[in-house]
């Protein structure tokens, strides 16, 4: 490393010794700058001129040539830069190329940790160490007349002493005892630094608890012990009569003692029994039907091989409230869970005899009385159990509400229920389905009902928050511009049903006979109409198997079988009555059952035999009535 020259001792020796030889070496330069004489490299008279050396091979240009401009724009562009990027866009569903490249490229990047000493880090870091900063020492006369003779020609530019007796290393400088030897820095100041942190000592800390209490009963109870048990509460009771009794001046304390006696008499509290009586009703009832429950497993009946496209049912339990017998069943839903459970709703399709409504949950393991009971302030429309969390239950009533009711929750009332300051419907509500759940991981419904409104419901905390899906009309959707400027005709919906594979994707029936294909994405149009019936659409349903085929049915009399990119139906059946639900088998791509007004049911039966097979089936039946060119290729 260089060692820094005392520039003071240099610049005194020279004004002593050679003040006229200085005077007169710039006096010489400036002449000759006047004169306009070249010196050399080195500035001094001696040194011969710069030559201009033109080569041979040098291209001779006139002077407009060397006039001449070249224009030449530079650009900041990265030519290695891809041109070609894509994304995709949740907007349009589609990849697009991206306009905007980085043209950003970074050869080399060095992180060190070198400061300059005249920086202020620097300075800061010597403050802090206390180290005094170094400053250049100021000649004095003394100094001067202690030097030696130093030669008259000492070089002006480069300041070296020819001589070699001129200025002192640091390392040449005698320490002068009593004082500490300060090492000298670098031009760069270099420090490491680190730094332990203390860690805290592990604790442990544990505690014990007592063991609770613990008893053990055994007994054996006969009919003899049971009947004394019985007559022994009945003396208690008239004990407790005639005590009442002796005390007629003071009815308000004996009414108190009453109610305290009966609450810790620990036998007329029947809540801890009731999980016992429970299982004990289902044992009693399971003997009392076991025909019934052999029958739901292993019946067949072989005669219907011998009829063609009829077929017999045999009816197996009845289910019956005392206090529901004048509300007629609006809505069923199996738990998907629990496949012995399944819920009833109970309301009227009558406008005037509008009133209350029942939800009941009933359990193939007791037929005889409900396992849940809630009741409404207004008719039960719809319902619909959630697939994972089955202890969930939306319902939609006649006014317009949906509610969500919570099985485990202690109470007759609903956790959720919709009101007219959160968006409420205004007609009734027709159908309820769960969805999956947001990205924000809470629960979601959606509802269609005769104002024309298609809502998702999500639960938040302890709130119901709406937002409006899609609005329904005769001349196509309503977006909210066009909602305050004139007032559309509003279609009443009836069904909807969302796509098996595609979340997006979802068809709406309407009382005017249309099937509308809408997407949870675009609110303010339609995806497809269809001109499915002649009347109200009363149920629309997609195909479990295959993802293009849905079916629908109406009170037109007619089943319709169709494929979303066709706008004409595939199949139509006529079934001679008005057709109130339509669903197709979980097992089979070709089979549905239809229920008409009349009671009649169509049967069909198909051995399941995977999905492919039955995506094989449905394109087989389709491709008899397409033309050929739009025949659906299953190796495509």
């Amino acid at each position: 490393m260089p060692v820094p020259q005392r520039a003071g001792a240099v610049r005194a020796t020279q004004i002593s010794k050679a003040p006229v030889a200085k005077t007169a070496k710039v006096g010489n330069k400036k002449k000759d700058d006047e004169d306009g004489t070249e010196l050399g490299d080195g500035g001094d008279e001696w040194t011969p001129g710069k030559t201009l050396i033109k080569p041979s091979d040098q291209l001779d240009l006139s002077e407009g040539e060397l006039k001449e401009e070249f224009t030449r724009v530079l650009t900041a562009n990265n030519p290695h830069a891809p041109q070609n990027i894509v994304r995709y866009s949740f907007k349009e569903r589609s990849y697009k190329p991206i306009s905007s490249v980085d043209q950003l490229a970074i050869h080399f990047v060095l992180e060190g940790n070198l400061l300059h000493k005249d920086s202020d880090e620097a300075r800061r870091q010597r403050a802090k160490q206390e180290v005094p900063e170094e400053k250049p020492a100021e000649p004095s006369v003394a100094e001067t007349e202690e030097k030696p003779d130093t030669p008259a020609d000492v070089s002006e530019d480069s300041g070296d002493i020819e001589d070699g007796g001129g200025e002192e290393r640091p390392d040449s400088v005698e320490v002068k005892p009593g004082k500490k030897e300060r090492k000298v820095t670098n031009q760069f100041n270099f420090s490491e630094r680190a730094s332990q942190t203390l860690n805290n000592p592990l604790r442990e800390r544990g505690c014990q608890t007592e063991p609770p209490p613990r008893a053990k009963f055994s007994a054996t109870a006969n009919q003899w012990e049971i009947y004394d048990a019985y007559v022994e509460e009945l003396q208690k009771q008239e004990q407790n009569k005639e005590k009442q009794k002796a005390l007629p001046s003071k009815k308000e304390e004996d009414k108190g003692r009453k109610k305290a006696m009966l609450v810790e008499n620990p036998s007329d509290d029947i809540t801890k029994v009731a999980k016992v009586t429970k299982i004990i009703e289902r044992m009693v009832t399971q003997n009392t039907f076991d025909d019934i429950a052999q029958d739901f497993k292993y019946f067949e009946d072989a005669s219907d091989e011998f009829r063609e496209q009829e077929g017999t049912l045999l009816p197996l339990w009845k289910f019956q409230y005392d206090k529901a017998k004048h509300l007629a069943v609006s809505a069923l839903c199996w738990n998907q869970k629990y496949r012995d459970l399944f819920a009833v709703g109970l309301g009227s399709y009558e406008f005037t005899k509008q009133g209350r409504g029942m939800l009941l949950f009933y359990s193939l393991k007791n037929s005889t009385f409900p396992e849940y009971i809630f009741n409404t302030l207004s008719g039960v429309m719809c319902l619909d159990i959630h697939k994972q969390l089955s202890y969930l239950v939306a319902v939609g009533f006649y006014d317009g509400s949906v509610a969500v009711y919570n099985l485990k929750e202690d109470g007759t009332q609903p956790i959720y229920k919709s009101a007219a300051k959160t968006g409420k419907h205004t007609d009734p509500v027709w159908q309820v389905k769960w969805q999956k759940d947001d990205m924000d991981n809470n629960h979601n419904f959606f509802s269609v009902s005769s104002d024309g409104r298609v809502v998702s419901w999500t639960l938040v905390k302890n709130e119901l928050v709406f937002t409006d899906i899609i609005k329904l009309s005769i001349e196509g959707a309503v977006s909210n511009e066009q909602e305050g400027v004139q007032l559309p005709d509003i279609a009443c919906g009836t069904s909807f049903d969302f796509h098996k594979q595609i979340d997006y994707l979802f068809l709406v029936g309407t009382e005017e006979g249309l099937i509308h294909k809408c997407s949870k994405s675009y609110s303010s149009q339609f995806l497809e109409t269809y001109a499915a019936h002649n009347m109200a659409v009363d149920a629309v349903k997609w195909n479990h198997f295959h993802p293009k085929v849905f079916i629908s049915c109406s009170s037109d009399w007619t089943v319709k079988i169709w494929d979303h990119t066709i706008k004409s139906p595939m199949f139509t059946f006529d079934l001679n009555a008005p057709v109130g639900d339509v669903a197709w088998s979980p097992y089979s791509s070709t089979v549905f059952a239809a229920v008409t007004t009349d009671g009649k049911e169509k049967k069909g039966q198909e051995l399941p035999k995977g999905p492919e097979v039955e995506v094989a089936k449905m394109e087989k039946l389709l491709s008899l009535l397409r033309e050929p060119d739009l025949t659906l290729n299953p190796q495509n």
